[in-house]
């Protein structure tokens, strides 16, 4: 089944004379991809796509149209970097005149955000059939009654065979991601990673939002049998998807949320998993979802005779990936919305071995935590990574926040403030020593610790204050071995520990000097203690 388009491409200015295929359904863009040899499907019914030489974020390739709509909105620097109104104007040009070439369209008419008052009305117009599926998946769908009238505000063409030309169009490859906000225009080409169109449309309402005291996050959501929501931040890798997919919960979403004055709200109608060492044990709901027809797997390796999938396989892509809608996994919130949160998680993936498992956080402490958005990478994910390496992305989402760090810590310290939540720190990375020496940490402890918090028990429990960062640590929890609280006493060599502790810890001070006039004192009081780690 498709849908005609309310409103035509021509009206938007889009001339073209490509067969326009609009709003297919799932079926009919699983058959197109086959049909066009974009993908395959496994033994299971899931599509199998490979995105080639672009396997993640083309981080250095994003620009942001610099004109006086975003002249003193947008934080401009590493993150958010600029592009002049006469180059995206040369880059419009050349996209639409390749636009007008195509043979065949895919056009979908989407939400970006399941609030009906803070949602906005997305097209996305594809070259390739299973990117349409892609984000298709990925945002919310409109119900065929309000595609009958859609009228598109922002919209994002993504053509992978587009090639940039750096001196044309101010680029730096022939790869670009190219946002203008004064237009309300995406323009994403030269990469096949269909993830990029996912994060724009996160990039506009982590715009668009805070203006409206709605505060955008880079979090998974849930709701526990008592009503009670709970958000989870965490950067790509520290458990996002894998905690927040729990069967005694309900899931809200997997990674972008928005938190309003009456609700938390998933901005998405999918979720985008990790597959990479999948375990049907570790992850049952996930697992289920890459036996289904209709998720999306990119780069998972596939035996081309038995079409069997291996998840451990990385030697397409370490940062391998499933896209399926919500209701792939058991007991989903049916409107994708849940009540504001009672719980603050923010996970990190400590590669350090550092930080205890869980550790409770002060509203303050929250706030410098959220601004620091820590994790680590590991030896082996990335070339030239030999070491454990601190990442610090502020809000756990730098990438896609194109205003100043301090408006969504402000944000959040109200909506935290105003609706009492409890804030955590979770560690989900290694104890026993740093990556490499120690081990990463036991999932049924995380689950259990989480529980504990989530349910309120632990709030009963006997705390420690931790001599590095200064947050409340459990001393003991049920059911959970309480060698791993002190992650001091989990290393052979307590001077080594205390030695990477106080490494880490001034990293963290380090990096948080940029935000130090931009948050009050109780705030700069929650920074770990050098001197006590010395």
């Amino acid at each position: 089944m498709s849908i005609p388009l309310a409103q035509s491409l021509s009206s938007q200015g889009f001339e073209t004379k490509a067969k326009i295929h609009p709003n297919l359904g799932t079926a009919q863009l699983v058959e197109a991809t086959v049909a066009k040899g974009e993908g395959e499907l496994s033994r299971y019914g899931s599509l199998v796509v490979k995105t080639g030489a672009h396997t993640g974020r083309s981080a250095n390739d994003k620009f942001i149209v610099r004109d006086e709509t975003t002249e003193d909105t947008v934080w401009w620097g590493k993150v958010n970097v600029d592009m002049s109104p006469e180059h995206f104007a040369a880059l419009k040009k050349d996209f639409l005149a390749e636009l007008a070439g195509k043979g065949e369209l895919y056009v979908a008419d989407l939400f970006g955000g399941s609030q009906p008052e803070h949602r906005v009305n997305v097209r996305v117009i594809n070259e390739l059939a299973w990117h349409n599926l892609f984000i298709r998946t990925m945002l919310v769908r409109p119900e065929a009654s309000e595609l009958a009238d859609f009228a598109p505000e922002y919209t994002i063409i993504d053509l992978p065979s587009f090639r940039a030309d750096p001196a044309r169009h101010g680029t730096r490859s022939e790869t670009v991601i190219a946002v203008n906000l004064a237009e309300k225009l995406i323009l994403i080409g030269g990469t096949r990673y269909a993830g990029e169109m996912k994060k724009s449309v996160f990039g506009i309402l982590n715009y668009l939002l805070p203006a409206k005291g709605v505060m955008p996050m880079h979090c998974s959501a849930n709701i526990g049998p008592d009503g009670k929501t709970a958000v989870f931040f965490g950067l790509s890798g520290t458990g996002k998807t894998t905690l927040s997919a729990d069967a005694s919960r309900t899931l809200i979403g997997d990674d972008e949320h928005g938190w309003s004055d009456t609700a938390v709200f998933n901005f998405e109608g999918g979720c985008y998993a990790k597959m990479i060492r999948l375990s049907e044990e570790a992850e049952p709901e996930i697992y289920a979802t890459t036996r289904k027809f209709g998720t999306v797997l990119e780069n998972v390796v596939m035996d081309p005779v038995t079409r069997d999938l291996d998840f451990h396989d990385n030697s397409l892509a370490e940062n391998t990936r499933g896209a399926y809608p919500l209701d792939y996994i058991p007991n989903t919130s049916e409107k994708n919305l849940g009540p504001v949160p009672s719980n603050v998680i923010m996970l990190t993936a400590d590669a350090f071995g550092v930080l205890p498992p869980i550790a409770r956080l002060t509203p303050e402490q929250a706030m410098y935590h959220f601004l620091s958005g820590y994790t680590a990478k590991v030896a082996g994910t990335e070339i030239g990574v030999t070491e454990p390496e601190a990442t610090f992305s502020t809000c756990f989402g730098a990438p896609f926040m194109p205003r100043h760090p301090s408006v969504y810590g402000n944000l959040l310290k109200q909506r935290i403030a105003e609706g009492g939540a409890q804030c955590w720190l979770v560690n989900t990375g290694w104890t026993g020593g740093k990556y490499g020496i120690g081990n990463r940490m036991p999932i049924k402890a995380t689950r259990a610790l989480l529980n504990a918090a989530l349910d309120g028990s632990l709030n009963d429990a006997e705390f420690r204050k931790d001599p590095n960062f200064g947050f409340d640590v459990p001393v003991a929890v049920p059911g959970v071995d309480s060698g791993i609280l002190d992650p001091r006493t989990t290393w052979a060599d307590k001077g080594e520990y205390d030695r990477t502790a106080d490494k880490l810890v001034r990293l963290f001070i380090d990096n948080f000097a940029e935000f130090e006039s931009h948050v009050d004192e109780g705030v700069r009081q929650a920074a770990p203690n050098a001197a006590v780690a010395a």
